[in-house]
């Protein structure tokens, strides 16, 4: 929400957000160059801040289409857009974990959903993502 207001309006609609008490999640400023983001998550967060669910082998959400969509948009291909956590994302996963270094598990937890979001911030459209 937000890509087409002045800084100073998007940090005017992310505090406001932040402030009223009413979304679970308020994506952190520093995360929202061009946009503001918040929702009324469910499930545990996988980090203590909040954020998204820890996703493993099995998972089936709306979360998975999210880590399915910044998967492929960074190359690594998930077999498709089903928010089914398979063996296809499951091997996404562990090949990005892999080549940003972090400890891998195929898991997404606190570290990696931090990761996938801080690298896709501002791609845009790639040759991988699917439509």
């Amino acid at each position: 929400m937000g890509q087409t207001l002045t800084a100073t309006r998007r940090r005017q609609l992310w505090e406001s957000a932040n402030n009223s008490g009413v979304w679970y999640y308020v994506e952190p400023i520093s995360l929202t160059p061009t946009w503001v983001h918040f929702d009324k998550r469910f499930g545990t967060p996988a980090c203590s801040t909040g954020g998204f669910p820890l996703l493993r082998r099995g998972s089936l959400s709306n979360y998975v289409l999210i880590a399915q969509d910044d998967l492929n948009t960074l190359g690594y291909r998930t077999g498709g857009l089903d928010g089914i956590f398979g063996s296809a994302t499951q091997t996404a996963v562990r090949n990005y974990q892999s080549r940003v270094g972090l400890s891998v598990d195929g898991i997404i937890g606190c570290n990696t959903w931090r990761s996938l979001q801080e690298n896709v911030v501002g791609t845009g459209r790639t040759s991988t993502t699917i439509d």
